[in-house]
């Protein structure tokens, strides 16, 4: 198998902390990289769900708020633009 070089910048504290896990893990950073690799070509996408992580408070908040409107069947809806806009100017 040919290899070929990467060049990957990082930030040196994620790089430090990872190369700690990866050799409690018996393994360098450069095989971790090359299982990551590997299972991503395998999968035909990235071999992890991301996320955008946990909302704060007031995005909970209004999430809840929304979930409450959209549920709300006496809560306005605009068939245009125009009278949205309307709505919010009135």
């Amino acid at each position: 198998m040919a290899t070929a070089n990467l060049t990957v910048r990082i930030d040196a504290g994620i790089k430090n902390d990872a190369e700690k896990l990866f050799e409690d893990l018996g393994m360098s950073i450069s095989t971790a990289f090359n299982i990551f690799l590997r299972q991503a070509v395998r999968a035909q996408a990235i071999p992890f769900t991301i996320s955008r992580g946990i909302a704060n408070r007031t995005t909970l908040a209004a999430m809840r708020e929304a979930e409450q409107i959209a549920s709300d069947s006496s809560a306005p809806s605009f068939a245009t633009r125009e009278s949205l806009v309307a709505s919010l100017e009135a």
